[in-house]
């Protein structure tokens, strides 16, 4: 019994927790027989070479959970009942991969029960499904941004989106997560809420994030998504159909695009300059527009106000509506920035979204849309249809630190620490590469870089990673990018520096630059 259990002072958990989680796991897969007492306490600690008392800890831990059963003068047994309901496996079944059944129906397809070439007895009528045939859509063949989940394992992760540990109020968080799950707030979120949201969370946007951006909503035009993209999803699926077209920047954010096109409505790029999009005829003939205004996808530009008063105007005037995704607009270097577009509309034409990924972390998911009370009635009927509403224990959490100031603090925090590295990559690139690059005026935590024509970002990458530096080509940024023609320029990438610490921006540069004459050595 003892090879069941090894533990290891290097994996970031208490050794009392490592051996509790692999009892349990030993019980739950059916290791330990019922009928043969544990290990006495000191035996094991002995075995393992760890403390007694962590050996008791564990034990009691476990006859708390129901795990172990205590029969006096004999030890800690298996609790039967813990295994109780569950389903047994059939006899006979086959779980090794070289046993499973290989098989594919539908015209010309094989017969099921093959096992490694071998015919085995099987009904007439068992077949498997092709799935080829079945599936109406194919989501996976699109292209997406794909982050390198090793990243942290380079030396110069100029990787977008990914916040810094270091930066992060681990014991805040902590603070406010146990808060949420203390009894009081569980009886508070635990039940079903249907489609409503946590009203203290609701009350922190409303009054502590949306106003930095100069919106003002009721509760009623606030709804809580899970992330921007189920906002976004949503959005498309609710204002738009195959007669529709939506317009979007160019180059601009891949996930918007990929959403657009599963609800086969009709797309079109939309040009871009240095101050954001361009405002003119080409809006015309939209329905719906989706743009970034306060740091457009990927290229980093802000519109300034003057735009955006010109696109409030043009949208009255085609009677398109506007979805403005303010992302990173809390990471602002600029004491006095633009005003979000959501701020200046009077004709209720703009549907704002907004999220905490750049700020809190990307993997708690949280988003929100604001917009006229019809729409956002419509958008959480269509959510209660899709999840009912996002984890309630995470939006008690989250708005417990918003409630705190620490969202504030850490905000303040983002900023002073960003600008700094956001300077040293001027700086860098400036040296390294020049005329590569428009420095970003609003802020933000990436840069958008033009390499030298001939310049292939996604062999760049390739060649960038064996020096133990991450970057992002851009080509997935452009229209064409889902085209099997050659129609997108390769010589765009985008170098993040939301990850990366200040002292390794230079000499990740210095390298890259290096890399990049020896590609395009007429440079």
């Amino acid at each position: 019994m003892f090879q069941l259990f090894h533990l290891s002072p290097d994996k970031g958990t208490s050794l009392q927790k490592q051996l509790r989680e692999q009892i349990a796991t030993a019980i739950l897969n059916g290791n330990i027989p019922l009928d043969t007492p544990l290990p006495s306490s000191r035996k094991l600690a002995q075995q393992l070479g760890i403390a007694r008392n962590t050996v008791v800890l564990a034990y009691e831990h476990l006859l708390d959970d129901g795990y172990l059963i205590a029969r006096e003068r004999r030890g800690y047994f298996v609790n039967p009942d813990i295994l109780a309901g569950r389903v047994e496996s059939p006899a006979g079944k086959v779980d090794s991969p070289a046993g499973k059944v290989n098989s594919q129906i539908g015209k010309g397809g094989n017969k099921a029960g093959q096992v490694d070439g071998q015919a085995e007895a099987t009904t007439p009528d068992t077949y498997l499904p092709d799935w080829e045939q079945r599936f109406k859509i194919r989501p996976s063949e699109q292209q997406n941004i794909v982050k390198a989940q090793d990243w942290q394992s380079y030396d110069y992760p100029f990787i977008y989106g990914q916040f810094d540990e270091k930066i992060f109020p681990s014991v805040n968080w902590r603070e406010c997560c146990r808060d949420a799950a203390s009894d009081a707030a569980v009886s508070d979120w635990a039940s079903d809420s249907m489609d409503h949201d946590d009203p203290r969370l609701i009350e922190q946007i409303r009054t502590r994030l949306l106003p930095r951006r100069g919106v003002w909503a009721s509760p009623e035009q606030i709804l809580v998504t899970v992330g921007s993209q189920q906002s976004l999803f949503m959005l498309v699926q609710l204002l738009l159909d195959q007669q529709s077209v939506l317009g979007l920047e160019e180059p601009g954010y891949v996930d918007v695009r990929n959403i657009a096109s599963l609800h086969q409505c009709q797309l079109k790029p939309l040009a871009i300059d240095k101050r954001g999009l361009v405002v003119n005829d080409q809006l015309n003939d939209c329905d719906l527009i989706y743009t970034t205004p306060s740091h457009q996808c990927p290229t980093t530009v802000t519109m300034p106000i003057e735009r955006r008063y010109e696109l409030l105007r043009k949208a009255s005037q085609e009677n398109f509506l506007i979805i403005e995704d303010d992302y990173e607009s809390e990471t602002n270097f600029d004491s006095k920035p633009n005003p979000a577009l959501k701020s200046l509309d009077e004709s209720d034409r703009v549907i704002y979204i907004g999220s905490l990924s750049k700020t809190l972390a990307p993997g708690l998911r949280l988003g929100y849309v604001v917009a006229s009370e019809r729409l956002i009635e419509e958008a959480r009927a269509l959510r209660r249809l899709m999840i009912r509403h996002p984890a309630s224990n995470n939006q008690r959490a989250a708005a417990l630190f918003l409630e705190r100031g620490y969202h504030d603090a850490l905000v303040m925090n983002i900023a002073r620490n960003y600008q700094v590295r956001w300077r040293a990559m001027n700086e860098a690139l400036t040296q390294h590469l020049p005329g590569c690059h428009d420095t970003p005026t609003f802020g933000g935590s990436c840069y958008w870089v033009r390499g030298p024509e001939g310049l292939d970002a996604g062999m760049l990458k390739r060649r960038a990673a064996e020096e133990s530096i991450f970057i992002e080509p851009g080509a997935i940024h452009f229209y064409g990018a889902n085209s099997p023609k050659d129609c997108v320029p390769k010589n765009y990438f985008r170098l993040g520096f939301s990850s990366i610490s200040t002292d390794r921006i230079e000499p990740g540069i210095k390298k890259l630059a290096a890399i990049i004459r020896e590609l395009c050595p007429e440079v």
